[in-house]
């Protein structure tokens, strides 16, 4: 395989598990370490890394080395309101062209989630809540908004600011507010949509920004 193959192969991954925090912020992404786990060389890793930092997703430390960027309280509200611009639109424009099928897809995502947490998986619920929101947006099916959503490198709230910066225990709320999104939708209710979408997206920086 080529390196540039490789290097996207590193890239692909670490932006995944960055974006929906099963690399939390302050972890270091030691190339030796990586290099082992994906199978790839370290000039691989070298080269994802360097892609990363480029994106702002990972910054160097101190005294050397790449870690995933910490968030701040600003950090938080930025996402949220750009997370409210993009989505909101999205949904807007999803309303006007969903489909029962599409409508399944978002069911069989939020099966998914449920699945995850009860089996205690949760890194595979971050991912799980990731694609809810990638398809949110796959729906509105305006190729530009899809771009500038994926350029954005936007990570999802189930990280909680502090010291400790440990995860939140919210994934039962979570869960119900996709479904509440999801009924919306099927029902063709646009308020409705709107009005679940911004709660889920309020509900989340409050609880990121709580302290410990």
């Amino acid at each position: 395989m080529k390196i540039d193959s490789l290097a996207n192969k590193v890239y692909i991954e670490l932006r995944r598990k960055i974006l929906s925090n099963q690399l939390v912020s302050g972890t270091r992404l030691k190339e030796d370490i990586w290099a082992k786990k994906l199978e790839v060389n370290r000039m691989a890793v070298r080269e994802g890394l360097t892609r990363l930092l480029g994106e702002g997703l990972i910054e160097f430390g101190e005294k050397g080395g790449y870690f995933v960027k910490t968030m701040t309280a600003d950090d938080v509200r930025d996402i949220r309101e750009l997370r409210e611009i993009l989505e909101l639109g999205a949904l807007r424009l999803a309303m006007q062209k969903i489909d029962d099928q599409q409508i399944q897809k978002l069911e069989a995502i939020c099966n998914d989630f449920t699945a995850m947490v009860e089996r205690g998986y949760f890194g595979g619920a971050c991912e799980a809540d990731v694609k809810f929101h990638e398809t949110l947006i796959e729906i509105a099916h305006n190729d530009k908004l899809k771009n500038l959503y994926e350029i954005s490198n936007i990570p999802i709230f189930h990280q909680k600011l502090g010291k400790t910066q440990i995860h939140m225990n919210d994934y039962e709320q979570t869960d119900q507010e996709h479904r509440s999104i999801v009924t919306a939708l099927k029902e063709r209710n646009l308020a409705k949509a709107e009005e679940a979408l911004t709660r889920h997206l309020v509900r989340g920086e409050i609880a990121a920004l709580e302290l410990d």
